[in-house]
C-alpha cells in the first residue's frame, strides 16, 4: 500500500502537523503516508471497508460519507492540502478549492483523463478530465506549482492528469 509517486513529491512541502484530507481515500494509502510524516489526517470514503487494515492508525480521523449526494460538508478554510486521487466528482470542486487555508493551501489531485479509455477502466466520460481540466479548475484561484497531463507505463498503462496547487 505505497502512496502515490505525486503525492510523495508535494507532500514535503506541507508544514508540519497540516490538517489534511485525503478525499475518497478507499483503503487509506495516502492517508496513512500522511499522518506518518506527522499530519493529521481526515480520510473521507463512501465505503469504509476497503481500509480496514489500516483503521488504526495514529493521527487519521476515519469518516463514512457519500461525496456524491451533495452533502459533503468540506470544512471551509479547513485544511492545509487536500489530497485526491483516482477520483472525480465535478461538482466538488468549488468545495474543494473553498476547504484549503486562505493562504498557502495545497491542492494535490491526480486522477485519470480523457484517453483512458485505451487502456481500461474507468471508461466513461463523465469519469475521465477533459484536457487541460484540472487547470481551468484552479484558475484564478490557485498557484501552480505543477501539472502533467501524461501517459503512465508503470505498473499498468494509464492516462492521468494531475496537478499541483497553492492558494497565493
Amino acid at each position: 500500500m505505497t502512496a502515490s509517486p505525486w503525492v510523495r513529491r508535494w507532500a514535503g512541502l506541507l508544514p508540519a502537523g497540516s490538517r489534511v484530507l485525503d478525499l475518497a481515500c478507499g483503503p487509506g494509502r495516502h492517508a496513512v503516508y500522511l499522518a506518518g510524516l506527522g499530519h493529521q489526517v481526515d480520510a473521507v470514503d463512501i465505503d469504509l471497508g476497503l481500509s480496514m487494515s489500516a483503521r488504526g492508525t495514529p493521527g487519521v480521523n476515519w469518516v463514512q460519507q457519500d461525496l456524491e449526494t451533495g452533502d459533503s460538508h468540506i470544512e471551509a478554510g479547513a485544511y492545509q492540502a487536500i489530497v485526491v486521487v483516482n477520483y472525480l466528482h465535478r461538482p466538488l470542486f468549488p468545495e474543494i478549492l473553498a476547504g484549503l487555508v486562505p493562504t498557502g493551501g495545497m491542492l494535490i489531485y491526480q486522477t485519470f483523463a480523457h484517453g483512458q479509455q485505451a487502456f481500461g477502466r474507468p471508461r466513461n466520460p463523465l469519469h475521465l478530465l477533459l484536457p487541460g481540466e484540472l487547470l481551468e479548475v484552479v484558475r484564478g484561484s490557485l498557484r501552480v506549482l505543477a501539472y502533467e497531463d501524461i501517459l503512465l507505463n508503470e505498473p499498468s498503462p494509464v492516462r492521468v492528469q494531475r496537478i499541483c496547487a497553492i492558494k497565493p
